[in-house]
Protein backbone atom coordinates (compact mmCIF):
# COMPACT_ATOMS: atom_id res chain seq x y z
CA UNK A 1 0.00 0.00 0.00
CA UNK A 2 1.37 3.41 -0.96
CA UNK A 3 1.57 6.36 1.43
CA UNK A 4 -1.32 8.02 -0.42
CA UNK A 5 -3.47 4.88 -0.04
CA UNK A 6 -2.78 4.93 3.68
CA UNK A 7 -3.77 8.58 3.97
CA UNK A 8 -7.05 7.97 2.16
CA UNK A 9 -7.85 4.91 4.30
CA UNK A 10 -7.21 6.91 7.48
CA UNK A 11 -9.38 9.71 6.15
CA UNK A 12 -12.28 7.32 5.50
CA UNK A 13 -11.90 5.80 8.98
CA UNK A 14 -11.90 9.25 10.57
CA UNK A 15 -14.96 10.26 8.54
CA UNK A 16 -16.87 7.16 9.67
CA UNK A 17 -15.84 7.35 13.32
CA UNK A 18 -16.53 11.08 13.72
CA UNK A 19 -19.95 11.16 12.04
CA UNK A 20 -23.06 11.02 14.26
CA UNK A 21 -26.55 9.91 13.21
CA UNK A 22 -29.87 10.29 15.03
CA UNK A 23 -33.50 9.97 13.97
CA UNK A 24 -35.84 12.94 14.38
CA UNK A 25 -39.41 12.18 13.28
CA UNK A 26 -39.18 11.07 9.63
CA UNK A 27 -35.71 12.52 9.17
CA UNK A 28 -32.26 11.25 10.14
CA UNK A 29 -29.93 14.02 11.31
CA UNK A 30 -26.31 13.51 10.28
CA UNK A 31 -23.57 15.49 11.99
CA UNK A 32 -20.53 15.51 9.69
CA UNK A 33 -17.00 16.12 11.04
CA UNK A 34 -16.48 19.29 9.03
CA UNK A 35 -16.48 22.77 10.52
CA UNK A 36 -18.20 25.72 8.89
CA UNK A 37 -16.91 29.30 8.97
CA UNK A 38 -18.24 29.67 12.55
CA UNK A 39 -16.47 26.49 13.71
CA UNK A 40 -19.76 24.60 14.05
CA UNK A 41 -20.10 21.04 12.78
CA UNK A 42 -22.14 20.68 9.60
CA UNK A 43 -25.52 19.02 9.92
CA UNK A 44 -27.55 17.52 7.09
CA UNK A 45 -30.79 15.59 7.01
CA UNK A 46 -31.75 12.33 5.32
CA UNK A 47 -35.19 10.99 4.46
CA UNK A 48 -36.43 8.00 2.46
CA UNK A 49 -38.32 8.91 -0.71
CA UNK A 50 -40.28 6.90 -3.27
CA UNK A 51 -37.29 6.58 -5.59
CA UNK A 52 -34.42 6.59 -3.09
CA UNK A 53 -33.33 9.21 -0.55
CA UNK A 54 -33.41 12.98 -0.08
CA UNK A 55 -30.44 14.77 1.52
CA UNK A 56 -30.72 18.43 2.54
CA UNK A 57 -29.12 21.06 4.74
CA UNK A 58 -32.66 22.22 5.74
CA UNK A 59 -31.76 25.76 4.68
CA UNK A 60 -29.06 26.28 7.31
CA UNK A 61 -26.33 27.35 4.87
CA UNK A 62 -28.21 30.16 3.15
CA UNK A 63 -30.12 31.21 6.27
CA UNK A 64 -26.81 31.52 8.12
CA UNK A 65 -25.45 33.86 5.46
CA UNK A 66 -28.61 35.97 5.45
CA UNK A 67 -28.48 36.25 9.25
CA UNK A 68 -24.94 37.63 8.98
CA UNK A 69 -25.98 40.32 6.49
CA UNK A 70 -24.85 38.62 3.30
CA UNK A 71 -27.69 38.98 0.82
CA UNK A 72 -27.89 36.78 -2.26
CA UNK A 73 -30.54 38.72 -4.16
CA UNK A 74 -28.37 40.35 -6.83
CA UNK A 75 -28.25 38.70 -10.30
CA UNK A 76 -24.48 38.33 -10.00
CA UNK A 77 -24.67 36.44 -6.72
CA UNK A 78 -27.59 34.30 -7.86
CA UNK A 79 -25.63 33.29 -10.95
CA UNK A 80 -22.56 32.44 -8.90
CA UNK A 81 -24.66 30.47 -6.41
CA UNK A 82 -26.27 28.41 -9.17
CA UNK A 83 -22.92 27.82 -10.87
CA UNK A 84 -21.31 26.70 -7.62
CA UNK A 85 -24.12 24.30 -6.76
CA UNK A 86 -24.19 22.88 -10.28
CA UNK A 87 -20.52 22.00 -9.93
CA UNK A 88 -21.46 19.64 -7.09
CA UNK A 89 -24.72 18.39 -8.58
CA UNK A 90 -26.68 20.11 -5.79
CA UNK A 91 -29.95 22.06 -6.18
CA UNK A 92 -31.48 24.91 -4.22
CA UNK A 93 -35.12 24.22 -3.35
CA UNK A 94 -36.87 26.99 -1.41
CA UNK A 95 -33.61 28.06 0.18
CA UNK A 96 -32.50 24.51 1.01
CA UNK A 97 -29.48 22.82 -0.56
CA UNK A 98 -30.72 19.41 -1.68
CA UNK A 99 -29.63 16.28 -3.52
CA UNK A 100 -31.41 13.04 -4.31
CA UNK A 101 -29.60 9.75 -3.90
CA UNK A 102 -29.93 6.01 -4.38
CA UNK A 103 -28.33 3.16 -2.44
CA UNK A 104 -25.58 2.96 -5.05
CA UNK A 105 -24.55 6.63 -5.04
CA UNK A 106 -25.50 7.68 -1.51
CA UNK A 107 -21.92 8.17 -0.30
CA UNK A 108 -21.04 10.29 -3.34
CA UNK A 109 -24.17 12.43 -3.03
CA UNK A 110 -23.65 12.97 0.70
CA UNK A 111 -20.06 14.03 0.02
CA UNK A 112 -21.23 16.40 -2.73
CA UNK A 113 -23.76 18.08 -0.43
CA UNK A 114 -21.19 18.56 2.34
CA UNK A 115 -18.70 20.08 -0.10
CA UNK A 116 -21.39 22.36 -1.55
CA UNK A 117 -22.35 23.57 1.95
CA UNK A 118 -18.72 24.41 2.70
CA UNK A 119 -18.16 26.06 -0.68
CA UNK A 120 -21.28 28.26 -0.53
CA UNK A 121 -20.61 29.27 3.07
CA UNK A 122 -17.00 30.16 2.27
CA UNK A 123 -17.62 31.84 -1.08
CA UNK A 124 -20.25 34.25 0.17
CA UNK A 125 -18.64 34.96 3.53
CA UNK A 126 -18.02 38.71 3.74
CA UNK A 127 -15.94 40.40 6.40
CA UNK A 128 -18.22 43.45 6.32
CA UNK A 129 -21.76 43.82 4.89
CA UNK A 130 -20.73 46.69 2.60
CA UNK A 131 -18.18 44.58 0.70
CA UNK A 132 -19.81 43.76 -2.63
CA UNK A 133 -17.13 41.94 -4.60
CA UNK A 134 -16.72 38.19 -4.32
CA UNK A 135 -13.25 36.79 -4.00
CA UNK A 136 -13.47 34.18 -6.75
CA UNK A 137 -14.62 36.91 -9.14
CA UNK A 138 -11.67 39.06 -8.04
CA UNK A 139 -9.29 36.21 -8.89
CA UNK A 140 -11.00 35.67 -12.24
CA UNK A 141 -10.75 39.38 -13.10
CA UNK A 142 -7.06 39.38 -12.21
CA UNK A 143 -6.37 36.31 -14.37
CA UNK A 144 -8.05 38.11 -17.27
CA UNK A 145 -5.99 41.22 -16.63
CA UNK A 146 -2.70 39.31 -16.84
CA UNK A 147 -3.92 37.47 -19.96
CA UNK A 148 -4.07 33.94 -18.53
CA UNK A 149 -6.07 31.31 -20.42
CA UNK A 150 -8.09 29.09 -18.09
CA UNK A 151 -11.16 26.92 -17.63
CA UNK A 152 -13.58 27.47 -14.73
CA UNK A 153 -15.29 25.16 -12.24
CA UNK A 154 -13.30 22.03 -12.96
CA UNK A 155 -14.02 18.69 -11.28
CA UNK A 156 -11.62 15.75 -11.06
CA UNK A 157 -12.56 12.28 -9.84
CA UNK A 158 -10.14 11.37 -7.08
CA UNK A 159 -8.73 8.01 -6.07
CA UNK A 160 -11.57 7.71 -3.56
CA UNK A 161 -14.11 7.89 -6.40
CA UNK A 162 -15.39 11.26 -5.17
CA UNK A 163 -15.50 14.30 -7.45
CA UNK A 164 -13.23 17.10 -6.26
CA UNK A 165 -13.99 20.61 -7.48
CA UNK A 166 -11.41 23.29 -8.27
CA UNK A 167 -12.01 26.88 -9.37
CA UNK A 168 -9.64 27.30 -12.31
CA UNK A 169 -7.46 25.12 -14.52
CA UNK A 170 -4.57 26.60 -16.51
CA UNK A 171 -3.40 24.08 -19.13
CA UNK A 172 0.16 22.98 -19.60
CA UNK A 173 2.29 25.13 -21.88
CA UNK A 174 5.73 24.70 -23.46
CA UNK A 175 7.37 26.30 -20.43
CA UNK A 176 5.03 25.50 -17.51
CA UNK A 177 3.13 22.48 -16.13
CA UNK A 178 -0.60 22.20 -15.57
CA UNK A 179 -1.67 24.69 -12.91
CA UNK A 180 -4.80 24.35 -10.79
CA UNK A 181 -6.28 27.11 -8.63
CA UNK A 182 -8.52 26.92 -5.57
CA UNK A 183 -9.68 30.08 -3.81
CA UNK A 184 -10.05 30.54 -0.05
CA UNK A 185 -12.29 33.46 0.81
CA UNK A 186 -12.46 32.79 4.54
CA UNK A 187 -8.90 31.79 5.55
CA UNK A 188 -9.80 29.41 8.38
CA UNK A 189 -8.12 26.07 9.09
CA UNK A 190 -11.16 24.06 7.94
CA UNK A 191 -10.84 25.57 4.46
CA UNK A 192 -7.17 24.58 4.27
CA UNK A 193 -7.98 21.05 5.46
CA UNK A 194 -10.64 20.67 2.76
CA UNK A 195 -8.25 21.75 0.00
CA UNK A 196 -5.51 19.46 1.31
CA UNK A 197 -7.83 16.45 1.18
CA UNK A 198 -8.97 17.40 -2.34
CA UNK A 199 -5.34 17.55 -3.47
CA UNK A 200 -4.27 14.31 -1.78
CA UNK A 201 -7.17 12.52 -3.44
CA UNK A 202 -6.61 13.88 -6.96
CA UNK A 203 -2.87 14.53 -7.24
CA UNK A 204 -2.00 11.07 -8.54
CA UNK A 205 -4.57 11.39 -11.35
CA UNK A 206 -2.95 14.57 -12.69
CA UNK A 207 0.34 14.99 -14.53
CA UNK A 208 3.32 14.35 -12.28
CA UNK A 209 4.42 18.00 -12.37
CA UNK A 210 0.92 19.50 -11.95
CA UNK A 211 0.83 22.32 -9.41
CA UNK A 212 -1.94 23.51 -7.11
CA UNK A 213 -2.18 27.17 -6.09
CA UNK A 214 -4.39 28.28 -3.20
CA UNK A 215 -5.37 31.96 -3.46
CA UNK A 216 -6.04 33.26 0.06
CA UNK A 217 -8.14 36.37 0.69
CA UNK A 218 -6.42 38.71 3.15
CA UNK A 219 -8.67 41.74 2.54
CA UNK A 220 -9.49 43.25 5.95
CA UNK A 221 -8.44 40.11 7.78
CA UNK A 222 -5.35 38.48 9.23
CA UNK A 223 -4.27 35.09 7.94
CA UNK A 224 -3.06 32.61 10.52
CA UNK A 225 0.38 31.18 9.81
CA UNK A 226 -1.04 27.71 10.56
CA UNK A 227 -3.22 27.95 7.42
CA UNK A 228 -0.26 28.81 5.19
CA UNK A 229 1.98 26.22 6.85
CA UNK A 230 -0.64 23.51 6.44
CA UNK A 231 -0.97 24.22 2.71
CA UNK A 232 2.75 24.43 2.09
CA UNK A 233 3.39 21.15 3.93
CA UNK A 234 1.40 19.37 1.21
CA UNK A 235 3.23 21.14 -1.63
CA UNK A 236 0.35 23.55 -2.25
CA UNK A 237 1.56 27.01 -3.23
CA UNK A 238 -0.29 29.63 -1.19
CA UNK A 239 -0.82 33.02 -2.85
CA UNK A 240 -1.88 35.78 -0.49
CA UNK A 241 -4.14 38.15 -2.41
CA UNK A 242 -2.27 41.30 -1.45
CA UNK A 243 0.89 39.69 -2.88
CA UNK A 244 -0.76 38.04 -5.92
CA UNK A 245 1.71 39.48 -8.39
CA UNK A 246 4.32 37.15 -6.94
CA UNK A 247 2.54 34.34 -8.83
CA UNK A 248 2.01 36.28 -12.06
CA UNK A 249 4.96 34.90 -13.99
CA UNK A 250 4.23 31.29 -13.00
CA UNK A 251 0.56 31.47 -14.00
CA UNK A 252 1.00 33.48 -17.20
CA UNK A 253 3.76 31.23 -18.54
Amino acid sequence: MSEIDGLIDRYHSWLRDKSAWRTVDRWTEITAPYLDRNNDYLQLYLRKSDDGFILTDDGETIQGLLAEGCTLDSPKRQTLLRTTLAGYGVHEEKGKLTVRATLDNFALKKHSLVQAMLAVGDMFYLAEPHIVSLFMEDVKTWLDEIDVRYSENISFVGKSGYARKFDFLIPKSKTAPERIIKTINNPARHAADSIIMDWIDTKESRKEDAKLYAFVNDNDRKISSTVIDALESYDISSVVWSNRNSARAALAA
